[in-house]
C-alpha cells in the first residue's frame, strides 16, 4: 500500500492530519501544473485549492484504483483548470507582467521564468500535444504516469510526444 493510499484510508476515518499531509505532499506540484494552464497566479492558486477540495470530496472514486493516486490527482487538476479557463477566458501572461508579478529576489523566480518559457514554446502546439509536453517536461512525470493521467496507451503517449517534439524542433528551425 502506497503512502497516498494510507493517507486516503486515514482521511476516510476522519483524520484531518492525513488531509493536511496529502495536500502538503502534492500542493507545490499541482500549483505548478495549474500555472501552466491558468496564466494568472491567483487563478492558478484557486485551481490548485479547488483540486484538493475535489480530491477530498470525491476520494471515494479513488478507492477502486488504489496505487494510482497521482493520475487521479492530475485528472482532477486538469479538469479544474479547464473549468477555470472557461470561466475566465484571460489572455496568456507576458514576460513583462510576470516580472511585475514576481520580484527578482523572490524564491522560485527562475522556476517561474522557465515555466513561462515552456508555456510560450508550446503555445503553437495542439492542446493534446501541449499537454503531453507539459506533463513530461514541466511536471517531470514518467511516460507511464502520463498514460494513466490521459487514459492513453503508453505507445500512443510515446509517439505523440515524439511528434510534438518534432513539431517544436521544426518551429524552432523556422525562426
Amino acid at each position: 500500500m502506497t503512502r497516498e493510499d494510507k493517507l486516503i484510508r486515514r482521511m476516510e476515518q476522519g483524520d484531518s492530519k492525513a488531509v493536511e499531509e496529502l495536500i502538503e505532499m502534492f500542493y507545490a506540484e499541482i500549483l505548478r501544473y495549474c500555472r501552466f494552464h491558468v496564466p494568472d497566479r491567483s487563478l492558478a492558486e484557486d485551481a490548485a485549492q479547488e483540486t484538493f477540495l475535489k480530491v477530498i470530496r470525491f476520494h471515494d472514486r479513488y478507492t477502486g484504483s488504489r496505487g494510482k493516486f497521482k493520475p487521479f490527482l492530475y485528472q482532477i487538476a486538469a479538469n479544474t483548470c479547464i473549468d477555470m479557463a472557461r470561466r475566465t477566458r484571460t489572455l496568456d501572461v507576458s514576460l513583462e507582467q510576470l516580472t511585475k508579478e514576481f520580484a527578482c529576489t523572490e524564491r522560485g523566480y527562475e522556476d517561474a521564468r522557465s515555466d513561462l518559457a515552456l508555456r510560450q514554446i508550446t503555445a503553437g502546439l495542439p492542446d493534446e500535444k501541449r499537454e503531453l509536453i507539459l506533463l513530461r517536461y514541466g511536471q517531470d512525470l514518467t511516460m507511464r504516469e502520463i498514460a494513466q493521467i490521459t487514459n492513453l496507451p503508453l505507445r500512443t503517449v510515446q509517439s505523440r510526444l515524439r511528434a510534438a517534439l518534432k513539431k517544436l524542433k521544426e518551429a524552432y528551425r523556422e525562426q
